[in-house]
């Protein structure tokens, strides 16, 4: 054998280093199997046995720990890849081709490079060069053995543990709140306080549906959160903290509160550059589901209604915007409007019209995914107003009993939140008083631990006053707002339920909540009127109808009482007076402003009314022209005469322009026969009688 390897040994691989690679799969092996390492390190011998001096040996040995399923990560093996690769190695040493690699991509190519640089590999069986079939061959099974070991090794711990997690023996961790006892059963917490603050949030968003809101919740009574440390060195301890949005999540969708036994939850995939890939699961594709396989939190139908709630509050889920929970948006039916005609959500706009702000539901999905036009667009304000008066019927019979269940829900809720702060009360007095203990038993000679000792006693007592103080102070505020102003609030609802409906001081948020107890959704058609189909809780469904909402253009039209009264009002009046009657009578406009002459002339040409001119003239009267004609007078002669009222005239424009009444024949005959002075004279007598008669 050693003819053999001599044959294989030239001059050329003497010149050139040997590289000894040493590897252990994990951290735990480099600390026990030390016997594994010893061999490795051992293999320098063969390779100064085979001529290599000891300077020319180099050790690679970074990669202690590292797995061999892959080379990213491995720093020493990409050295000696890159090292074979620029032909400065004449031999490669590895007790196995396991530790080398155990992937075949990754040892073919190290194969392939050896051979293009004639470098030899030496493994506790032999001698090997790559260059000939022979070798490479055996090399080559090696190597795919190594990585079927692998497989076969992963196969059966990975088989061991899911035949165990199939019957609901594997162990995993658990979330706060859920502890294994002695005999590893899943069991509630032992503390009190964390089990009531888990209950207290489940309940909390029972009630508001939104995890944010319950976050909210929490931080508006000073209600702490536990939390489960999960690194060293106080791995396992709990804390007392702020609830988080993320942590309230996280809660909701593990299933373990629900009391499921659950394995498979996540999938793990490696990508090329060595990084892992968490993949969440589908209900579907988790391993093993075991329900109630111990007592939860909430029941598993609770747990799947509070999955949906989530889902429904996702801001854009799926093709369609899902039901969300109720905000301050004027909107009553915010995240429960489907479209009657594509079945999608219905989303809301807002639009400002005369420093108001008017809803709209919008059907948009399709625009805006595939560029396709509205579906449908309605004005919400009638909308509303119906779905009002519809509350207010509904809610008459069923108040009292809503008003007791948000009573008793109220004062049980109060309770659970003196319950806790007095745990937390009670759990302060019992760490001051362990530091008492242990201040107590430590040796008065031993001053430097009784110091330290006396420190923590007496921090523990600032703890304790502080927080005994804050109980009773929150303790008189709670008891005040349940028995003081809820149950006034609550009072009051049962005796006037539509008083405290349209209050503008009743938050709309809250109204939405109210609204959501009875209706599931409403849904839509827009056609020559708005239908609306209302569908309760119960399953019960009521059709509504109402007229289109007037457009902008509709809004501002004057009504057609003011347009008949202007009407009338042009038989006596031009267009300026007709304008100060209605001011003075306090009629508007459309738009809610006074009357001018140009709003006025708008609605006679809108409407097409005959002015006061024209009316005038089917009348008969005649203008300044054709009676200074008739009577043969000066057209100045003539204003005089109508301003004395010798002729009758009617103003017909604000600039005081006139039209004339036909005069008596008798008199335009005198004026004609008689002289010019006799008619002068007769039209100063005229004058004379009219000034006597004035």
């Amino acid at each position: 054998m050693m003819d053999e390897n001599n044959q294989k040994i030239t001059t050329s691989h003497l010149k050139r280093n040997a590289y000894l690679y040493i590897r252990q799969s994990s951290l735990k092996q480099v600390m026990q199997n030390t016997e594994s390492t010893q061999r490795q390190y051992a293999l320098s011998q063969k390779a100064i046995t085979l001529g290599w001096p000891l300077e020319q040996i180099i050790t690679i040995d970074t990669d202690q720990g590292q797995s061999g399923a892959t080379a990213v990560g491995r720093e020493g093996f990409q050295y000696l890849v890159s090292e074979v690769g620029m032909g400065k190695a004449g031999m490669v040493i590895g007790i196995e081709v396991s530790r080398l690699a155990r992937n075949s991509s990754d040892w073919h190519r190290l194969l392939e490079i050896c051979a293009l640089t004639e470098t030899l590999i030496l493994d506790e069986d032999g001698l090997y060069d790559p260059c000939r079939f022979n070798d490479r061959l055996l090399l080559g099974l090696k190597g795919t053995m190594s990585e079927a070991e692998l497989h076969v090794l992963r196969a059966r711990l990975d088989g061991g543990k899911r035949n165990k997690a199939k019957r609901g023996e594997l162990k995993s961790p658990l979330p706060i709140g859920l502890v294994y006892n002695t005999a590893d059963k899943v069991v509630f917490d032992p503390d009190q306080q964390v089990q009531e603050s888990i209950r207290l949030f489940f309940k909390i968003f029972h009630r508001t549906g939104s995890a944010s809101a319950t976050v909210i919740y929490f931080r508006n009574k000073g209600i702490k959160f536990p939390h489960k440390i999960r690194k060293p060195p106080n791995k396992g301890e709990i804390v007392w903290g702020h609830l988080y949005h993320s942590k309230a999540l996280r809660i909701l969708h593990n299933p373990k509160y629900a009391g499921a036994y659950v394995f498979g939850q996540y999938k793990t995939r490696r990508r090329a550059d060595g990084s892992v890939k968490i993949e969440k699961q589908t209900h579907d594709q988790w391993h093993t589901l075991i329900k109630n396989a111990y007592e939860g939190y909430i029941s598993w139908k609770t747990y799947e209604e509070n999955l949906k709630r989530l889902e429904e509050n996702a801001q854009a889920y799926g093709k369609d915007r899902r039901k969300s929970p109720p905000r301050e948006g004027i909107a009553l039916l915010q995240g429960m409007v489907v479209c009657g005609i594509c079945g999608n959500r219905m989303t809301i706009r807002y639009y400002q019209r005369s420093k108001k702000m008017i809803p709209y539901y919008m059907c948009q999905s399709e625009r805006i995914e595939h560029g396709k036009p509205i579906c449908q667009c309605i004005n919400g304000e009638s909308i509303d107003e119906a779905i009002s008066e519809l509350m207010l019927e509904s809610m008459t019979p069923l108040t009292l009993e809503v008003a007791l269940t948000v009573q008793k829900e109220l004062e049980h809720r109060a309770e659970q939140i003196i319950n806790l702060r007095k745990q937390e009360v009670e759990r302060a007095r019992y760490e001051a008083d362990m530091a008492r203990r242990r201040y107590m038993l430590v040796d008065p000679e031993n001053r430097l631990v009784a110091g330290s000792l006396e420190v923590e006693w007496n921090q523990k007592l600032i703890v304790f006053e502080k927080t005994q103080t804050e109980y009773g102070e929150k303790l008189k505020v709670d008891h005040y707002a349940l028995s003081q102003q809820e149950k006034e609030q609550i009072m009051s609802l049962v005796t006037n339920f539509p008083e405290i409906w349209n209050n503008p001081k009743t938050p709309i948020r809250e109204k939405k909540r109210m609204l959501r107890l009875l209706i599931e959704d409403v849904t839509l058609i827009r056609s020559d009127h708005v239908t609306l189909k209302v569908r309760f809780r119960g399953g019960a469904i009521k059709t509504l109808k109402t007229p289109l909402p007037k457009n902008a253009a509709e809004l501002r039209k004057s009504a057609p009482l003011i347009v008949t009264e202007i009407d009338r009002l042009l038989d006596q009046y031009y267009d300026d007076e007709i304008a100060q009657i209605l001011n003075d009578r306090g009629i508007k406009t459309g738009t809610g402003q006074k009357h001018t002459l140009k709003s006025v002339s708008y609605i006679r040409r809108t409407y097409k009314l005959k002015c006061r001119y024209e009316r005038l003239r089917n009348r008969g009267l005649l203008n300044q022209s054709e009676i200074s004609k008739i009577l043969q007078v000066s057209e100045t002669t003539c204003k005089i005469w109508a301003r004395l009222k010798i002729l009758k005239s009617y103003r017909y424009n604000a600039r005081g322009e006139r039209l004339f009444d036909i005069p008596d024949m008798d008199i335009i005959d005198r004026l004609k026969q008689g002289p010019q002075t006799g008619r002068r004279q007769i039209s100063i007598k005229l004058i004379s009688n009219r000034l006597n008669e004035v």
